[in-house]
This record gives structure tokens, C-alpha cells and sequence, in this order.
């Protein structure tokens, strides 16, 4: 095993988690469409070689969903809608050249 740092100076982790039916997921309360539009606001703003936008599964908080974590910040966000994500790329993405 050999440890390594990421290129990326911020990582988006949306839950697009999915369970059974009647059971509540991020997935359900429309984590796969504030993925897609974090992952097209970051390409919008040039931001791709230094913000990754990844999909996760179950971030533990299936009744607050849509969740989006912000690493290396190791903040947590509930009830995210798509609409939500330029305030997202705003508060942890810093304009300028990458680092």
C-alpha cells in the first residue's frame, strides 16, 4: 500500500444511494440530478482539473437526503437540490488559478 495525495484541491461526494421501495434514499429525493448539475456547473467553470464531483453510495443519513459531502473541508449538506449546487461551488471553490 502506498499513500498518495489527490490532484484535486476539493472533492463533492453526492449520495445517489437506492433502497427498497417505501424506505427513503438519496437517490429518490433526486441525488443523481444535483450530481449532474455539480458535474456541469465544475465543467461550466473550468474547475475540472482541480474539483471532482464523485457519486457515493450510502453517506448514513438516508431521511435528509439529497447528501453531499465536501472533503477536504469535511462539511456535510442535507436536502441538496440541484438548484442548491452554484451556492455549493461558490462557498468551497475559490476562483483562480489551480495550486
Amino acid at each position: 500500500m502506498q499513500e498518495f495525495k489527490p490532484s484535486y484541491q476539493k472533492i463533492f461526494f453526492v449520495c445517489v444511494n437506492e433502497r427498497e421501495a417505501g424506505k427513503p434514499c438519496c437517490a429518490a429525493q433526486g441525488g443523481r440530478e444535483v450530481r449532474d448539475a455539480l458535474k456541469a456547473l465544475v465543467e461550466e467553470r473550468g474547475l475540472k482539473s482541480r474539483v471532482r464531483v464523485s457519486q457515493a453510495k450510502c453517506l448514513d443519513y438516508c431521511g435528509q437526503g439529497p447528501v453531499v459531502a465536501v472533503f477536504p473541508d469535511n462539511v456535510y449538506y442535507k436536502g441538496v437540490k440541484a438548484e442548491d449546487v452554484k451556492a455549493l461551488v461558490e462557498r468551497h471553490c475559490r476562483p483562480g488559478p489551480a495550486k
